[in-house]
């Protein structure tokens, strides 16, 4: 587990450093080399142990392969010199990954481009639990991004029945993606802050079959609207007619009405008028 540590001051340490250093220079001016060398040995070998933490990074220090902490406080600070220090950044970072081919739930393929938005966590999991914690961000979140994809179709025209697709749920597509990533990055300490679908479309192999498909759907959509709307005109046309007794038609004459009205308002044209200068019998 992380284990945070806030080590010594190097100002401290970097004064006696130097103190040492003039006073092993002052003892070999009066002959005392012996004690002069030692004195200066002890104070350049402290100088490996002087570092600088930037904010938003940290470091990990091991001392002979043994994990002793992780320094996360900026500044200029001193430890050990034997200790080994290994840099990591706490930035947020964020990136696009390319669409990749993946199936939805019942088979197309679909070309999915994630944004993710993520960052370092627990430096121990992300330094020690993996080789690589960001080629390991990618790679899981192209898993994740498939695994996902199969729990929803692309749209409703197939799966009538879904309450939620690729296309229109948004919401909750990202919301599950972003579960998904969390779950395989919370192995290597990463936290994600956000996921989300940055590009979606079918697979060029079967995009063109599909627009057809999409353009029919909506063209008998549309029909069926105005079919709709047309019976409901001609039933609200007999029914005046009836009610402020203007004409009384009979069945066959009803059938006429309504078969003509129809063909005006069903029609993607206008219609020709004709006009009858007989009986309506003609």
């Amino acid at each position: 587990m992380e284990k945070v540590i806030k080590p010594a001051s190097g100002y401290i340490y970097l004064f006696m450093a130097l103190a040492g250093i003039a006073a092993s220079i002052y003892l070999f001016t009066q002959e005392m080399a012996i004690v002069g060398g030692i004195l200066l040995f002890l104070s350049i070998i402290c100088i490996p142990g002087f570092f600088i933490v930037e904010p938003n990074k940290a470091l990990v220090m091991l001392l002979f392969g043994e994990y002793k902490g992780t320094v996360k406080a900026y500044g200029f600070f001193w430890v050990n010199p034997f200790m080994t220090k290994k840099k990591i950044s706490l930035r947020v970072r964020n990136f696009e990954n390319k669409p990749v081919k993946v199936n939805d739930k019942i088979g197309n393929p679909v070309m999915i481009g994630t944004i993710v938005v993520w960052q370092v966590q627990d430096t121990f999991k992300a330094t020690f639990d993996v080789e690589d914690y960001e080629n390991f961000v990618h790679l899981q979140t192209d898993a994740a991004v498939r695994k996902m994809a199969g729990k929803y179709p692309y749209d409703d025209f197939e799966a009538e029945n879904a309450e939620i697709t690729l296309r229109s749920g948004v919401e909750e597509v990202n919301h599950s993606l972003e579960l998904e990533i969390s779950e395989r990055l919370e192995h290597a300490g990463i936290k994600v802050i956000e996921a989300r679908i940055s590009h979606l479309a079918y697979s060029s192999e079967i995009a063109s079959a599909m627009l057809q498909r999409q353009q029919a759907t909506a063209i008998v959509a549309a029909r069926r609207k105005i079919v709709d709307g047309a019976v409901g005109m001609v039933e609200m046309a007999l029914h005046d007619l009836k009610m402020k007794d203007i004409i009384e038609f009979d069945d066959d004459k009803k059938a006429v009405m309504v078969s003509n009205l129809m063909v005006v308002l069903c029609s993607d044209k206008s219609a020709s008028p004709v006009l009858n200068v007989g009986t309506l019998n003609q």
